[in-house]
Parts: structure tokens; C-alpha cells; sequence
């Protein structure tokens, strides 16, 4: 892929939030910016375009990101699955030379950590990802190659036989930060993450 190839970042902000007990997306972090947030602008500020997949009825999410200019695209078929709203971003973006997909419920990722990730996709990478501690994290890059599968993704297991099928052409960029691997399910996760200074 040439070097000015188009990345798209698709944010996931359409779970129901149901172990965390309240509608954990809008939940402010120290700093006071909500969690939605905090994930939508790291991954805009690395990508070249943002759409963030949310429920259609969720209006208070949709308030959000529509008085912070976040890009929005609610998805009928949210509620069958991971798959089906990586599709649902993925068909939207169809112009694009590679995604980066990210979780909202992981605000705690680095900008810089999407540069390196989206610097691999711009050299050819067919998947890419982080690495901390020995572990790949998120967000995971999809070059264009996987976009058919992509699109045809559904149920619960998000795009990880997609990956699983295309490790030898996974690039990993290593990185010192942790968030790579922190998602937010239980206020308890998220007071671990604050505890340990993560902003």
C-alpha cells in the first residue's frame, strides 16, 4: 500500500454495557471526559477517518458524539453481534486502503500507539497490532485485502477468525503502553486502570 493510502478508523460503541451496570460509554474518566470519548479521539487523532458504530437507540451516545463531532453511524444489527457492526463500519468506509478497529470500552490507548499501528498498515502490513508485555493488544489494523471478509462478519466473536486465519501476515508494533490491553467491563476494571495512574 502506498504511503498516502486512506486508513479508516471504525470505533465499536454499541455494546448494551450489561456487567458494568450503567451505560458505561458516557462514564467520565479522572480527567472528566467520558469513556466514549476519550476512545473516539485517540483513534482520530491516528487515522484518517473516524466512524463510530453505535445502537440506533442510543440517543444519550448519539448526543454525545453529535455535540463533540464525532461521526456516527447507528446499526440496525448491532444487537446480533460484534461481526455485524464491524461490518456495518467496514461497508461504510468501502473507500478505504486499510481499517483500524478499536473497542470504545479501551479508552485508555495511546494516540501514538494508533500511529504505529496505522504506519504498519501503510507498509504493507496485511494485519497489524501492538505489542505490550509479550501480548498483541488492540486496536488490530485490517489492510484492504481482508475487507470482503470483513464485511461479511456476524455474531459475537468480532473479527478473531479473521485474524486467527492471517497470523503469518500479522506485524506487531511494539509499544510501552499498557491500555493496549485494558477494556473497561466492571467499574471495578475501571477503578483498577485509574488507580494505576492511566488517564
Amino acid at each position: 500500500m502506498p504511503s498516502r493510502g486512506m486508513i479508516a478508523g471504525v470505533l465499536l460503541a454499541a455494546g448494551a454495557s450489561r456487567r458494568f451496570g450503567s451505560p458505561k460509554l458516557l462514564q467520565p474518566l479522572a480527567g472528566g471526559t467520558p469513556m466514549a470519548l476519550a476512545s473516539a479521539h485517540a483513534l482520530m487523532g491516528g487515522t484518517d477517518r473516524l466512524i463510530a458504530v453505535i445502537r440506533p437507540e442510543d440517543k444519550a451516545l448519539a448526543r454525545l458524539f453529535a455535540d463533540h463531532d464525532v461521526p456516527m453511524l447507528p446499526c440496525p444489527e448491532a444487537s446480533q453481534g460484534m461481526g455485524r457492526s464491524i461490518a456495518c463500519g467496514v461497508r461504510a468506509s468501502a473507500e478505504a486502503d486499510a481499517w483500524i478497529i478499536a473497542l470504545a470500552d479501551m479508552p485508555f490507548i495511546q494516540k501514538g500507539t494508533i500511529y504505529g499501528v496505522a504506519d504498519l498498515l501503510r507498509d504493507g502490513a496485511v494485519l497489524a497490532a501492538p505489542l505490550y508485555a509479550g501480548r498483541p493488544g488492540h486496536p488490530v489494523g485490517f489492510s484492504r485485502f481482508l475487507g470482503s471478509p470483513l464485511c461479511k462478519l456476524e455474531g459475537d466473536e468480532g473479527a478473531r477468525g479473521i485474524v486467527a486465519q492471517h497470523l503469518d501476515g500479522l506485524r506487531l508494533y511494539p509499544c510501552s503502553d499498557p491500555g493496549v490491553h485494558w477494556d473497561i467491563d466492571t467499574p471495578e476494571d475501571l477503578a483498577s486502570c485509574e488507580s494505576l495512574g492511566m488517564r
